[in-house]
């Protein structure tokens, strides 16, 4: 079988990476990336029009490329790029509540929170490239590394649920974080906002906003979920390009997409229900490609099949969560 256009030596992962294909993405997401930059250079409050209209724009770019990759380098490879980036979709939610919870924990105004989620992308995308340049050399070390990831996934899958079903509500207290504490150490921290400023000069000195108390605070989440995104997909496709652009496609939308779920977010009550399904479930996929590369007898499970299981978790979760509602909402029956 011939390797993929662009794929690397025997000794390394295999990908469709070519020089070519890495510089265009890159150059297509600074370009995003600065757009997304002029539009929150001026502090406003997003309405709900604009946002799903980014929304929709931010979901129709990875549908084009999935096409480009069905076209270019056959459906298994495409299967495996989408299959990658609903997980990496379904996981971003949930960065979003927690963006949300920080947000409000610093009282962040609703003009400014758009810059803050732009500054936390920014870092989660250079936070996932790291983890990502870092599990390739992992699995180009040997197979032992699906073990390890498969363990990290099954291991955070059981947390997750773990309290899920407690019924505890998920809370950020912004004084115990050690980034937050480490900052207000050093410099002062200003009682109000600023606009758009990350510093000013207050007494004859240089003194932080609560904006970038607020940026920080994300910035040190995003070190979190890289941990657990990135072995997720890796679950998925070998391929270090496709990891990275189904994490970017991940992540681009997730600005508008807050303020389209925001008001939806606390109503998915069962969402990490199944976060917890599907990372035990990429998990247990891991350790069975890893057994079946020592004892090929041990099945695999195909691509395809991981897609079907997330699409219909994904589903029940939101389906169990509306009833839930419901039910919460319906008034008492008189007897």
């Amino acid at each position: 079988m011939l390797a993929p256009p662009g794929s690397m030596t025997a000794a390394q992962l295999e990908t469709i990476g070519s020089p070519g294909l890495w510089a265009v993405t890159i150059a297509g997401l600074v370009l995003l990336l600065g757009v997304d930059f002029v539009l929150t250079r001026r502090p406003h409050e997003v309405r709900m029009r604009e946002a799903v209209g980014w929304s929709g724009f931010y979901l129709a770019l990875p549908l084009l490329f999935g096409v480009y990759v069905w076209s270019a380098f056959g459906g298994g490879v495409a299967v495996e790029f989408y299959t990658g980036y609903v997980v990496e979709k379904s996981l971003s939610v949930d960065n979003l509540f927690v963006f949300m919870l920080l947000l409000s924990a610093f009282a962040v105004p609703r003009e400014l929170a758009q810059r803050v989620l732009l500054y936390g992308i920014i870092g989660a995308l250079v936070l996932r490239a790291v983890f990502i340049a870092l599990g390739a050399a992992v699995l180009q070390s040997g197979t032992w590394a699906f073990l390890l990831f498969g363990g990290i996934l099954v291991v955070t899958a059981w947390k997750i649920l773990k309290e899920a079903l407690s019924g505890r509500e998920q809370q950020v207290d912004i004084d115990s974080m050690r980034s937050v504490r480490l900052l207000r150490r050093f410099m002062p921290v200003t009682g109000d906002y600023r606009g758009s400023r990350l510093t000013v000069r207050e007494g004859g000195r240089r003194a932080l906003t609560p904006l970038a108390l607020a940026i920080v605070a994300v910035f040190a989440t995003d070190i979190v979920f890289a941990v657990d995104s990135v072995p997720a997909v890796y679950g998925v496709t070998e391929d270090p390009f496709l990891v990275f652009v189904t994490n970017a496609f991940a992540l681009l939308g997730l600005r508008a997409l807050y303020f389209v779920l925001q008001g939806v977010l606390e109503k998915l009550r069962h969402l990490n229900h199944g976060l917890g399904v599907i990372l035990g479930f990429i998990g247990l996929k891991l350790v069975l490609h890893w057994a079946h590369g020592i004892w090929p007898a041990v099945p695999e499970i195909p691509t395809l099949a991981s897609l079907g299981v997330i699409v219909a978790v994904l589903t029940t979760v939101t389906l169990t969560s509306l009833y839930a509602n419901r039910r919460v909402t319906a008034p008492p029956v008189e007897r």
